[in-house]
């Protein structure tokens, strides 16, 4: 068995139940892919829509694709006939553009809003309060085609743990607020998104539902 392999079985083996990997790929080849396909997993996260596209092509179809970069509007139009998720969510015109494309494609795709709880300064995602107003306001509602499932965030990239666990549990508490009020009538409300190669098994403790995981499992980037 490979590395990757063990690595994948390794981190699979620990997952509470209802939590999922996504086997972070972008900038790492289409055979390191297969490794892990071969170890059984399925849900793979990439970050450019071109990249995305040519591996989807070239990859077994039925792999889950989820986009988890940020994601411009004039892109979303190649990937929207395939992708599983779109985790990155940051404005009203993004998720308006997802809709339109969805409809097109004939197809509903889950979206996840991103929150902005780390410490550096980031152009992307809302702010607790922002995504408090945004959920509020109910522009969402009638986008039947871009439904929002959940939450995702990135925590400061630090070694303080403590910090790390902070802020994951305010993205949790937000989840929480956000399921009993705005979304209390939508099942389908039910995604967190943190937790990558460093700081998993802490996203995990606090309520990870999806953990993005890349280096620990192929290594450096390739290309």
């Amino acid at each position: 068995m490979s590395q990757i392999q063990d690595e994948i079985k390794n981190i699979t083996a620990t997952l509470p139940q209802g939590a999922r990997l996504v086997a972070v790929s972008k900038f790492h080849p289409e055979s390191s892919i297969e490794e892990a396909y071969k170890a059984g997993q399925r849900i793979f996260g990439e970050s450019h829509a071109q990249e995305l596209c040519r591996k989807r092509e070239l990859l077994p179809k039925d792999i889950e694709w989820h986009f988890i970069g940020h994601l411009q509007t004039n892109k979303v139009k190649y990937i929207a006939p395939f992708v599983a998720m779109i985790h990155a969510v940051d404005s009203m015109k993004l998720l308006r553009e997802i809709d339109k494309q969805a409809e097109k494609a004939g197809r509903t795709i889950p979206c996840l809003l991103e929150l902005h709880v780390a410490k550096e300064e980031t152009k992307f995602g809302f702010t607790p309060d922002e995504c408090r107003e945004f959920a509020a306001e109910g522009s969402w509602k009638p986008l039947a085609h871009a439904p929002i499932c959940g939450l995702m965030c990135m925590a400061s990239n630090t070694d303080d743990m403590e910090q790390v666990r902070a802020e994951f549990r305010l993205a949790h508490g937000l989840f929480n607020e956000l399921k009993a009020g705005a979304f209390a009538d939508r099942p389908c409300f039910k995604e967190c998104s943190w937790g990558m190669s460093h700081d998993y098994p802490v996203a995990l403790e606090e309520g990870s539902t999806l953990i993005r995981v890349g280096s620990k499992i192929f290594g450096e980037r390739m290309y």
